[in-house]
């Protein structure tokens, strides 16, 4: 083994310390990511569209362009950063801590790039195009490498679910923490209004974040660093010499099988959805409260209290969950929340545009439902992988793999959600009045508005019906009552 595999005092010496506190050290390391990950992804998706659609003056086709190169990039980073963390011989991709210890700085770096501008942007300006395409790009690509080995942790670190819930647990509270982080930035830059205090405020969030996904890089482990990366039996004598290589062959042999599980393939339809979902509420929540609700009903102060809990609810509402999570299992919670928000939709919709506070907290609510039932996609997809070690008699599983393959479907909802909400509210006039809030004329505003009000309402209903047709025929459902699949170690 190699020097740097071998626990030092230190780490030594960080473990007991938390066993004294009642820690699960392994538990712990890996919400460090998560705690460091939530502070900056958070930040990033809330902000960057209003950043460069109101503050840069980027143009609609410029956004457009950037968001298509964005969601290609998107979509084919994740499998191959997969396929290489699974199957590299090489430490800093093979050992998923590594690739976490060496990506998180570059990580913390990207999700700068979009909050200092190149230029002073006039409007419609083809830099701040570039701009956003280089941004998106970069923050993507490390968020990609970081977290895909994160993910792999959450299905190798122990495969009991008792253990795997026990990760979830420790995980919702560090993003309980690290999405504090827009409730904060909401209230110190009033909404992004002072954005020098806002780009202050991003320096020290990236340093915090990159800090703490390096004690996950010194400190977790997963049960298969010792092993090499994956074969199958009938072919491991022909393949040995050409592990260190990328082969196109076996990435596609090695995709079709995870892809040819018909659970995989519900799970991704559905999880399209959500990506989708999550990334309407991100992006334009700000929007639509801005100009559906009056300031005088709800001053700057509340909406940014309002923006803050629904990233700070989610993880209170998982965490409150974990009894059920127990007895119920994730796929009913899942289910349930589907019908969750396609009833509160249509209640919404019968309800109208003009109640105010119950609108504030149907945004609210729907933004916390969603984010909460998306933080428990990792069992589902642990649960895959689990199947697919068996069914193919793997060495290691193909923990980076499964996830990538499950991004290379799901991502582009994160570009088409902003493309197409974006494309609708510019029809009904949003380029033009976007600027002029509510000093417009009421009456050239009110079709934008009116079009607003349905897309907040019809298409969380439409999504969440479709969710729930394809989560039905999901056949894993009973995880919760298995003790253990298979030996760990």
């Amino acid at each position: 083994m190699a020097v740097e595999d071998k626990p030092t005092s230190g780490k030594m010496i960080v473990v007991r310390h938390l066993i004294n506190f009642g820690l699960n050290p392994a538990a712990v390391a890996y919400a460090m990511t998560t705690l460091g990950s939530a502070m900056i992804n958070n930040i990033f998706s809330f902000y960057y569209v209003k950043l460069f659609l109101n503050k840069y003056k980027i143009s609609e086709g410029a956004f457009h362009q950037s968001q298509v190169v964005y969601m290609v990039w998107n979509a084919i980073n994740d499998p191959l950063f997969g396929y290489m963390q699974d199957n590299s011989r090489v430490p800093c991709c093979s050992q998923r801590r590594l690739s976490i210890l060496y990506g998180a700085p570059l990580y913390s770096l990207a999700f700068l790039l979009a909050w200092f501008p190149w230029q002073t942007y006039a409007p419609g300006d083809w830099l701040s195009g570039l701009h956003l395409m280089v941004a998106l790009c970069a923050f993507d690509g490390m968020l990609t490498f970081v977290l895909l080995a994160q993910c792999a942790l959450f299905a190798e670190i122990s495969s009991h679910h008792q253990s795997r819930l026990r990760l979830v647990k420790y995980s919702q509270v560090a993003s309980l923490i690290g999405s504090s982080s827009v409730l904060f930035c909401g209230v110190l830059t009033r909404n992004m209004e002072d954005f020098a205090s806002f780009q202050a405020f991003t320096v020290l969030i990236a340093i915090l974040s990159c800090g703490c996904m390096l004690y996950t890089g010194l400190h977790s482990e997963s049960r298969f660093d010792n092993k090499g990366p994956d074969l199958d039996a009938d072919d491991a004598d022909d393949q040995t010499s050409h592990q260190s290589a990328f082969s196109f062959s076996m990435l596609k042999s090695l995709t079709w099988q995870i892809m040819s599980n018909r659970d995989f393939q519900l799970f991704v339809f559905m999880n399209f959805f959500q990506v989708f979902m999550l990334a309407f509420f991100n992006n334009f929540t700000m929007i639509f409260a801005e100009h559906l609700i009056p300031p005088d009903v709800l001053p700057s102060l509340a909406k940014s209290i309002m923006y803050g809990a629904g990233f700070i609810c989610p993880q209170l509402l998982v965490l409150s969950c974990q009894s059920q999570l127990h007895t119920l299992g994730y796929y009913r919670i899942i289910l349930f929340t589907f019908y969750t928000e396609a009833a509160m939709a249509a209640i919404m919709l019968i309800l109208g545009p003009q109640h105010y506070y119950i609108l504030a907290f149907f945004l609210t609510v729907n933004m916390i439902i969603i984010q909460a039932a998306f933080s428990l996609f990792g069992l589902p997809l642990a649960d895959i992988i689990d199947t697919d070690l068996q069914k193919y008699k793997r060495s290691s599983p193909l923990s980076s793999m499964v996830f990538g393959t499950n991004a290379l479907f799901t991502k582009p909802a994160q570009s088409l959600a902003p493309m197409i909400v974006l494309n609708i509210l510019n029809q009904f006039g949003y380029e033009q009045l976007k600027d002029a809030g509510r000093d417009s004329n009421p009456s050239a505003s009110e079709s934008l508005h009116s079009v607003m009000f349905y897309l907040v309402c019809v298409v969380p209903m439409c999504v969440a019906g479709l969710q729930a047709l394809a989560w039905r025929p999901f056949s894993m459902r009973s995880s919760h009552t298995v003790d253990i699949k298979y030996v760990d170690g």
